[in-house]
């Protein structure tokens, strides 16, 4: 439970940071999408679409078996194991 609260911890001071830089004017729109892009590349995330394509399956088995998430309206699939 003790690295779980570390972990906690270290995402609130993330996110506090990426606030307050856009707040002070210290990260720009280029900054927050270079954010965005590397946390989706940490999670390997891909549409639904382009996951089953790449990995030669059918959309309905990729909706069905792997983890989706949903954001600002589009459905990812996150496959960073």
């Amino acid at each position: 439970m003790h690295n779980n609260n570390k972990i906690n911890e270290l995402a609130g001071k993330i996110q506090r940071n990426i606030y307050q830089g856009v707040q002070n004017d210290l990260l720009d729109n280029d900054k927050l999408v270079q954010i965005i892009e590397l946390a989706g590349s940490l999670l390997n995330l891909q549409t639904i679409s382009a996951y089953a394509e790449n990995n030669k399956l059918s959309y309905n088995g990729v909706k069905k078996h792997r983890q989706i998430i949903n954001i600002f309206g589009c459905k990812f699939v996150i496959d960073n194991l």
